[in-house]
């Protein structure tokens, strides 16, 4: 629906119908601020995060057969 044929449809309705369009719109607005903020907070840049190769000079870390047999011990401990 275009912009015009929606505000021609919303003219068209009785005074109350509009009032009750009006306040579902504030509605959603309102419920739909919350998210847009998350969503652009997540959009910041991780290279910029201190927890983004915060273990990069871990020479244990290097090798990635040592951390897979890591990571198998340990969820293999904790889930079973």
């Amino acid at each position: 629906m275009q912009n015009q044929e929606f505000l021609s449809e919303f003219l068209a309705l009785p005074p109350e119908a509009q009032t009750q369009v009006i306040g579902l719109i504030e509605s959603l607005k309102e419920k739909y601020k919350d998210a847009e903020s998350t969503s652009s907070s997540l959009n910041t840049d991780l290279m910029d995060d201190e927890f983004i190769g915060m273990w990069r000079d871990r020479q244990e870390l290097r090798s990635s057969s040592l951390l897979k047999n890591l990571r198998e011990n340990q969820w293999s401990e904790t889930h079973e």
